[in-house]
């Protein structure tokens, strides 16, 4: 199964540098999922979790906002925590 790249930063540090399956992300227009082979995309974040497939766990992490870009299998995601 193909997996994506995903980086969440903060201003502060790195907070998840790795593999994952799936990416449900907080937008503007409403909750959103990214998986692999998903078109190119760049959006503003809002308050919310962001959810994310590693191994067999889903992590959940809570964001005040931010924004993410999607390409080629890569997720780049800078929030506030």
């Amino acid at each position: 199964m193909k997996e994506l790249h995903l980086v969440i930063v903060s201003p502060e540090r790195i907070v998840f540098d790795g593999m994952a399956e799936s990416v449900t992300l907080p937008g503007e227009l409403g909750e959103f999922q990214v998986l692999p082979d998903h078109a190119p995309l760049i959006s503003s974040l809002v308050e919310g979790e962001v959810k994310y497939v590693a191994g067999k766990e889903t992590q959940v992490l809570q964001i005040t906002e931010g924004f993410v870009e999607v390409r080629d299998n890569q997720i780049s995601v800078c929030a506030e925590l």
